[in-house]
């Protein structure tokens, strides 16, 4: 063996090994191999009195993963870490260097944004270093992560009961309780509306009053309009304007959760986990090939090979009138060092490699690929006509729109609402009988709830988080029955956030006693400090001290003054020793258990049980659809939908345990 190749994806290393040749063998680390300990102080593997300094230790499950790319690294020449484009990936990168006894100074890391033959070639002639400032950010983010997360959880752990808290999961329940009072003290307006239907099937609706828009908010004014009215519409003015809508940019990786949420109906973490597999490679006619470029993203930059090569696309198949320029537009915290979200090779048309994709991979390979496409497209234009009709000074409207060119929409017109809607011709002076006219009452409506794609939205506009870690934020607030993702009602298709009782407590605590840390402003400036210690721009130790220095003294007031709330009462009497039975929550979630607890153990589980749900691929031993499961313990694991008589099954983060439903014999 001459080169060893390291990446973090089982699947990832199978697709990257078929484009090198016999000098090359890839392996996999399955994810990160080292995370911060769990011993000492607190328990949080970081010594805050010697500046922050982490300890870190080999993960249980990945001593025997380490154990053997040690022997690799042993038989090898030379080794290259190839693992993602991003700080986590920098980070995995560090720690394996560090296990494996690799040169810090040497130029061994390799990345790519996309899994294709030329792009890893590329990336094998230019290696660098490991970007130390990359890690740096990834382990202030880290420690961060430790130090709130433990800190709080023990806290709320021991006073109200609540699982856990964290630095950002904790601001996403906030905006949802922060909604919910919205709606709860909003207060509806009543106002109401005239409608005319006149002839040739025209509905107008009454906007203006001698040139004043009109409010109408009582049924008395209502009336008293209709009194005034004749049932002759004058034909006063004809508004024509030609409207253009510019293409949408290619997706970004908040942008893709937002639109696969609402198009597709996928959540958060079903769109990152088709993705990935998109990412790390299909097996195609001609070899295994990574479909999509890297999913974690936060910049619309295209490369200037993809836009030459759309454009020649666009060109020859659409016509020239349909090429239209490549537009940028990032955000200051945007990171460029990806592109956007984009097919690899625009060659591999979703409908031509459909045969080798599931049928959750086609539906998104799809929507990325037109999406990309359509950006570099021209505008679709419209004609919207208005007519405003005349009647004793009361103003009736009603516009229509028709498509005169479809432009992007060429390619994108499934995934838009566009809808022509046509009005009769008519000439300036005609005059229209009304043959039905109505008043309406409604009333105003207050802020909606979240969307699982709103909420996604919400985060990204504030600064909250990163887009990477979106799916695992709601994820883990569903987890810890913070909140519940529902319909409205049993007839509705649309589901949204609910804050549950503990999350609102949980809100409110954490609002009463650290709301100074808390916060939506502070949490967002820390993800710029993070952004900044990735630049070098800001010391790591600083930012950390800084930090602790705000937030220890409001740990130790909250354990003197915040109450500890008692299991809740249901009224019932145990079944076994006659005393209350109480309300608790535990490591499965909550439970029924005797008030006498523990001379009485008696307990009953209030958990619903969680259906699989399809990950977007396959079983690769026997082709079944593969499912993500939620085991008895509250861990995640994706196996095979044909167990009992398929037994594969695989971590989340991709590590294969073939073995895991088999019992020992005794």
């Amino acid at each position: 063996m001459k080169n060893l190749v390291i990446v973090e994806s089982p699947s990832k290393s199978k697709t990257i090994e078929k484009y090198l040749g016999k000098d090359y063998k890839v392996t996999s680390s399955k994810g990160h191999i080292c995370d911060l300990a769990t011993k000492g102080k607190e328990g949080l593997g970081v010594d805050i009195e010697d500046d922050f300094r982490p300890t870190y230790v080999v993960s249980p499950d990945k001593k025997s993963v380490v154990s053997d790319l040690k022997k690799m690294v042993k038989d090898s020449d030379f080794v290259y870490l190839a693992t993602d484009p991003d700080r986590e990936g920098e980070a995995i990168s560090w720690h394996l260097a560090r296990e494996l006894g690799l040169d810090l100074d040497q130029n061994n890391r390799i990345v790519f944004n996309e899994i294709t033959k030329s792009a890893v070639l590329k990336a094998l002639e230019d290696p660098r270093t490991i970007d130390m400032a990359l890690v740096r950010s990834q382990e202030t983010r880290r420690i961060l992560d430790r130090i709130i997360g433990f800190k709080l959880s023990k806290l709320l752990q021991k006073k109200i009961g609540s699982k856990s808290a964290g630095r950002v999961q904790s601001i996403a329940l906030r905006m949802i309780c922060d909604r919910e009072k919205e709606i709860r003290d909003f207060v509806p307006e009543e106002y109401w509306t005239i409608s005319a239907h006149l002839g040739k099937k025209l509905d107008t609706v009454l906007s203006r009053y001698q040139g004043k828009k009109v409010e109408i908010k009582t049924e008395a004014e209502a009336d008293e309009i209709l009194k005034a009215l004749s049932d002759e519409f004058v034909l006063s003015e004809i508004s024509e304007k030609s409207k253009k809508r510019s293409a949408y940019l290619p997706f970004i990786t908040s942008t893709l959760q937002q639109e696969a949420s609402i198009k597709l109906g996928f959540t958060s973490r079903k769109t990152m986990m088709v993705a990935q597999s998109l990412y790390e490679g299909v097996e195609l006619s001609n070899g295994a090939q990574g479909l999509i470029t890297y999913m974690r993203t936060d910049s619309t930059r295209l490369s200037n090979e993809f836009v030459a090569s759309a454009f020649d696309k666009i060109e020859k198949e659409y016509g020239s009138q349909y090429k239209g320029f490549y537009r940028v537009k990032n955000d200051q915290s945007s990171q460029d060092a990806h592109e956007a979200i984009r097919p690899t090779f625009l060659g591999n048309d979703p409908d031509s490699i459909r045969q080798y994709l599931s049928n959750d991979q086609y539906k998104l390979y799809r929507f990325i690929y037109y999406r990309a496409l359509a950006s570099l497209m021209s505008e679709a234009v419209f004609q919207s006509v208005t007519y405003s009709f005349d009647n004793n000074g009361y103003e009736f409207t009603v516009s229509g729109s028709k498509m005169e060119f479809d432009g992007f929409l060429k390619v994108y017109g499934e995934y838009d609402s566009s809808k022509d809607v046509i009005l009769p011709k008519l000439e300036k002076g005609d005059i229209l009988k009304c043959s039905d006219i109505k008043k309406e009452q409604h009333f105003t409506e207050g802020p909606g709830r979240y969307t699982e794609a709103k909420l996604i939205k919400a985060l990204e506009e504030e600064g909250v988080g990163r887009p990477s870690t979106y799916a695992t934020i709601i994820d883990t607030i569903e987890k810890r029955n913070y909140v519940e993702y529902k319909k409205a009602s049993d007839s509705g298709k649309t589901k949204y956030f609910y804050p549950t009782n503990q999350g609102v407590l949980t809100d409110e605590k954490l609002r009463e006693y650290f709301q100074s840390v808390i916060n939506i402003k502070y949490t967002a400036e820390m993800e710029s400090e993070l952004d900044e210690i990735a630049e070098n721009k800001v010391d790591s130790i600083e930012a950390l001290k800084e930090f602790y220095d705000r937030f220890q003294p409001l740990v130790d007031s909250a354990y003197e003054q915040m109450e500890k709330v008692q299991p809740e009462k249901t009224g019932e009497i145990c079944p076994e020793c006659g005393g209350e039975v109480v309300i608790r929550s535990g490591r499965f979630g909550k439970f029924k258990s005797c008030i006498n607890y523990p001379t009485c153990k008696w307990h009953e589980s209030l958990v619903k049980k969680e259906e699989p749900e399809e990950v977007g691929r396959n079983c690769p031993q026997c082709g079944k659809p593969l499912l993500k499961r939620k085991s008895r313990y509250g861990n995640y694991f994706i196996g095979c939908s044909g167990y009992p008589k398929c037994n594969y099954l695989e971590t989340i983060e991709g590590e294969t345990q073939k073995n895991f439903y088999r019992r020992k014999k005794k």
